[in-house]
């Protein structure tokens, strides 16, 4: 190789350039630490559940030994980029991609507008159903069965066309361009037609970069209003409730627990903050630490995503009595929601988010999922508005009104 090739610069984008430059079929993700376009692939990446993380490490030394995953515009070699499902026999997309592409931190701009269309709705139990399942789960949190348990609702959306999947991820980033977006092609053998995982998630499941951690767990929630003086009243409630506290509490000591196996250090906050995406407020806690021994497999991004799966957030405690209750009592299955999307590179950093505020596109069906958590005093009606207001984020981005 020539001099002249090696020195040549790199190719400098924009975080709207990868945006743009976003196809059905490629690989997405951008938040505040910036902005991930891969396309092709140049592994796959299996493993069992729990043993992912050092699958990823071998595959991505096999890549880069061979001098596959070109990095460009900026990034640092092979990266693995995917989702795994909610449950450990659920699906799983792990891949080396062969081309990288990376940019800085989307800003804002204005949202385009939702293309007219119309739409079928089918609730995934109907409303009634779902109620009827947070009775039965408080029956057995009353029975000290659980703590706490996270049940969700699904929505199938049938539009009279096919539905534009870099449309709809321009409208969620452009809408909250502080959230965790990601669109990740997941078809499978056997589906119909292409598949693909889209969403703005608001929860950091875990970041790395070098020794250092960061988890940000959300859990009790508000609907945000377009009234400021509301808006106020509504975050000095969810600071104030000594429910959402308590909810957030199960998640905030779950989160930190599994962190504590890998750190010399954590500093957990001892009071929730609140922060709000264009749609809701959450209880927030920002825990961060200093990895032991960052050279591990089990301690890279995705080694710690896994050990973090699935929180109190989405899951609930005991995890293993709540995943039960959980299959026992909603009736479909969640797919890849609630379970964690993200990237991992060589040297072990990376970024994975819970996988909440997403739907799964495929030509006109576009299917979603909310879900609240359920604890002692939890009121089966004031649950179900809580997965509507969470519906909202991909609603909105799809033109949609408020479901039942």
């Amino acid at each position: 190789m020539s001099v002249s090739a090696l020195t040549r610069p790199r190719p400098v984008y924009r975080a709207a350039d990868l945006l743009a430059a976003y196809l059905p079929g490629s690989y997405y993700f951008s938040s505040t630490r910036g902005t991930l376009l891969a396309d092709g692939v140049d592994a796959v990446v299996g493993g069992a559940p729990g043993n992912r993380a050092t699958a990823a490490a071998a595959a991505l030394a096999e890549v880069a030994a061979v001098g596959g995953a070109a990095a460009v515009g900026g990034a640092a070699g092979p990266v693995v980029i995917g989702a795994l499902g909610f449950r450990p026999e659920a699906s799983a997309t792990l891949v080396v991609p062969s081309v990288v592409r990376r940019a800085g931190a989307p800003v804002g701009a204005p949202v385009p507008d939702a293309p007219a269309r119309r739409w079928s709705i089918r609730p995934r139990p109907e409303p009634g159903c779902y109620t009827d399942a947070v009775r039965r789960a408080l029956a057995l949190i009353d029975g000290g069965e659980l703590s706490k348990v996270v049940l969700a609702r699904g929505l199938e959306l049938a539009a009279d066309g096919p539905v534009s999947v870099p449309a709809l991820l321009t409208r969620l980033v452009r809408a909250d361009p502080a959230a965790h977006a990601f669109a990740i092609d997941v078809s499978a053998p056997g589906d119909p037609a292409p598949r693909t995982l889209v969403g703005a998630s608001p929860e950091l499941l875990v970041s790395r970069r070098g020794d250092q951690v960061v988890a940000n767990p959300l859990a009790g929630s508000l609907p945000r209003c377009a009234d400021d003086a509301e808006n106020r009243r509504r975050v000095a409630a969810l600071l104030a409730s000594e429910k959402e506290r308590a909810e957030h509490a199960h998640t905030a000591a779950g989160v930190a627990d599994v962190l504590g196996r890998f750190c010399v250090d954590l500093d957990v906050p001892a009071e929730p903050s609140v922060i709000g995406t264009p749609t809701m407020w959450h209880l927030s806690t920002k825990i961060t630490g200093t990895l032991a021994a960052p050279a591990a497999p089990t301690s890279s991004a995705l080694g710690l995503a896994e050990a973090l799966h699935p929180t109190p957030a989405v899951c609930g405690v005991p995890p293993a009595a709540a995943r039960d209750a959980i299959a026992a009592l909603e009736p479909a299955d969640r797919g890849y929601y609630a379970g964690l999307v993200g990237w991992t590179d060589t040297s072990g950093d990376g970024e994975w988010v819970v996988t909440i505020r997403s739907a799964e596109v495929s030509e006109r069906i576009v299917r979603l999922h909310a879900g609240a958590g359920i604890v002692s005093g939890s009121d089966p009606d004031r649950e179900l508005d809580e997965t509507t207001a969470k519906f909202q984020t991909l609603l909105r981005a799809l033109g949609e009104g408020t479901p039942s």
